[in-house]
């Protein structure tokens, strides 16, 4: 029987609590959305994400994303007020910024909230949030989201000027749209200098870094090295995986990317 310790989690709370100490440590929260999206395709009532989120978190995950989207396409309250009482890492809600959702989280309270653009009509959130053009609208939901006990990422695009307006707007966390860089292979390093360019700005202004969108098992790898990023919010290509891999297994390969390349 082995007597080594066992492996310490870092939780997101320390380090949004420690944004001014560059860490090697990486933070990986699993988004299961698309368990879900199995689920609902047959209208049944498994697989079940809640169930998931267990493995995810054997596999050593230090968190569960979920988007609870208007149309509910595929996670739904239930789902997210289940997480909230199992899940034993952290609980990261993704949602768009309107009455609705917001006096949802207000209620449940899980330990993250990030507000995100949504159109009905796409298959998956591409772009950014336009923190700039919609500060106004903002401001009173995060106010009211902080309030609750609640930490405010927001999902922008890799420039400057979102930044700022996010550090403005009272956020303490940015995630920085990777979409771009998993899909344009062309242009890759021009995408990957912008992003590390903007992840500095961002922690100069206080804000925690965090990455994601289109994030697999190779493309990852040079966001970490380049350390522009202390989370990461990876889902898809991890549940992909887990149909050939299992679930548990599928979520410690991609955790032991980010600490071999930190």
């Amino acid at each position: 029987m082995s007597t080594r310790p066992p492996k310490s989690r870092v939780s997101l709370t320390v380090l949004a609590f420690f944004h001014t100490i560059r860490s090697t440590v990486r933070v990986l929260s699993v988004n299961i959305d698309h368990v879900a999206t199995l689920r609902q395709a047959r209208q049944e009532t498994f697989p079940d994400p809640v169930q998931a989120a267990t493995f995810v978190q054997l596999g050593g995950a230090d968190g569960i994303t979920v988007h609870l989207r208007l149309d509910r396409r595929h996670i739904n309250e239930r789902d997210v007020e289940l997480l909230k009482r199992t899940v034993q890492t952290e609980l990261t809600v993704e949602m768009a910024a309107v009455e609705e959702t917001v006096k949802f989280a207000t209620r449940v309270k899980p330990a993250q909230v990030t507000l995100v653009p949504e159109l009905t009509t796409e298959v998956t959130t591409t772009s950014g949030l336009d923190v700039m053009r919609n500060a106004a609208e903002l401001k009173p939901f995060v106010r009211r989201l902080k309030r609750a006990g609640i930490r405010v990422s927001v999902f922008v695009d890799p420039e400057k000027a979102q930044v700022e307006a996010a550090a403005e707007l009272g956020a303490q966390v940015v995630e920085l749209n990777t979409d771009r860089y998993s899909r344009d292979v062309t242009h890759r390093q021009d995408i990957l200098a912008q992003l590390a360019e903007t992840a500095e700005s961002a922690r100069a202004l206080g804000l925690v870094v965090h990455a994601g969108h289109g994030l697999d098992y190779w493309n990852v790898v040079p966001v970490v090295e380049m350390d522009i990023a202390q989370g990461f919010s990876i889902g898809f290509s991890i549940v992909a995986r887990a149909l050939l891999i299992g679930l548990t297994e599928a979520v410690a390969e991609m955790k032991q990317i980010l600490e071999v390349h930190s």
